[in-house]
């Protein structure tokens, strides 16, 4: 259980930031950008979710919650000493991306292929959705840079692969099933 009594510490103000296992560490490490990303993909989810319900609402909560937990596996680097934490170190587990595929397969199911490359747009709900997905995006990158550089949890670097995917896929749900998609003319504008 994590207990916050008091948010700001001070320990921060010299440009240092705490990793998970407690080693210091530069704000602006790789590491620290990569689990930062993270957490916007999450802040800007929330933001979609202010445009769902229902089953669909339910599984941006999942997802939600997922991030943390890939939040959590980020943020505790040494992949080789997790048992000498004393606790359960959390780690992205192949269940989560499994649920993701099951979930974009279901989704897909349901839709017509795809003939063209589409906007983002739409309904308000797809377009936050298409921003979800530029910004798992990103930190997908970060987090496979960090993994070229120390061991990462293969399961996160897989996760958010899918959950791009996902949001993707979702955001063509969000949009009448991909019926009210925003499709891309080439040279339209020429």
């Amino acid at each position: 259980m994590v207990v916050l009594n008091k948010i700001y510490t001070r320990t921060g103000d010299a440009g240092e930031t705490a990793l998970g296992n407690g080693t210091r560490v530069a704000k602006y490490s790789l590491r620290v950008a990569a689990y930062g990303t993270v957490d916007e993909t999450n802040s800007v989810l929330g933001l979609a979710r202010q445009h769902s319900k229902g089953e669909f609402d339910a599984a941006l909560a999942r997802i939600q919650n997922d991030l943390f937990d890939l939040g959590a596996d980020l943020c505790r680097p040494d992949m080789a000493k997790d048992g000498e934490a004393g606790y359960p170190v959390l780690r992205m587990v192949s269940a989560q991306v499994d649920r993701l595929e099951a979930e974009i397969d279901a989704m897909i199911a349901r839709m017509e292929p795809l003939r063209s490359f589409i906007l983002p747009g739409g309904s308000a709900l797809a377009a936050h959705l298409h921003h979800c997905r530029t910004v798992s995006r990103r930190a997908e990158r970060l987090v496979v840079e960090l993994a070229e550089a120390e061991p990462i949890n293969e399961a996160a670097v897989k996760y958010l692969n899918r959950l791009s995917d996902w949001f993707f896929v979702a955001a063509r749900a969000a949009n009448d099933d991909g019926r009210a998609d925003v499709l891309w003319v080439p040279g339209a504008n020429r």
